[in-house]
C-alpha cells in the first residue's frame, strides 16, 4: 500500500510560479513511476507529468512543455512538479499518482495505469 499527500497549491496571478510536492509512504514507495494530473472544474481530469522510477525520463502534455518539470527525490520519497509562468488555464486540482510501472511510453497518460493516488490540491490561477 502506498499513501500519497500532495502539498503546494495555491492562488497566484498569471506569469507567477509553483512548486507542488507528493510525498509517497509505503514500503516500496520509492520504487514506483510517478505522474500529475490535473481536473479543472467542468472538464475531465488530464495527464499533465510523469517521471519513471530512476528519475531519467520524464513526460509533458504538450500544454505545459517548457513551463513545467518534474523531479523526485527518491531519498525523501518526493516528488515535484515545478510550475513557471502559470495561466489561468493551469487553474485546476492537482493529483500525483503512483504506478508499479509505465510499460509502454504512451501509459502514463492513462489513469487506469496508475494504483494509488492523492487528495489532489487546488492550484489557481488569476489573469
Amino acid at each position: 500500500q502506498v499513501q500519497l499527500v500532495e502539498s503546494g497549491g495555491g492562488l497566484v496571478q498569471a506569469g507567477d510560479s509553483l512548486r507542488l510536492s507528493c510525498t509517497a509512504s509505503g514500503r516500496t514507495a520509492g520504487n514506483y513511476e510517478m505522474g500529475w494530473f490535473r481536473q479543472a472544474p467542468g472538464k475531465e481530469r488530464e495527464s499533465v507529468a510523469a517521471v519513471d522510477w530512476s528519475g531519467g525520463g520524464t513526460f509533458y502534455t504538450e500544454s505545459v512543455k517548457g513551463r513545467f518539470w518534474i523531479s523526485r527525490d527518491t531519498a525523501k520519497n518526493t516528488v515535484f512538479l515545478q510550475m513557471n509562468n502559470l495561466k489561468p488555464e493551469d487553474t485546476a486540482i492537482y493529483y500525483c499518482a503512483a504506478a508499479a510501472v509505465f510499460g509502454t511510453t504512451s501509459a502514463w497518460r492513462t489513469e487506469g495505469t496508475y494504483s494509488y493516488w492523492g487528495q489532489g490540491t487546488q492550484v489557481t490561477v488569476s489573469s
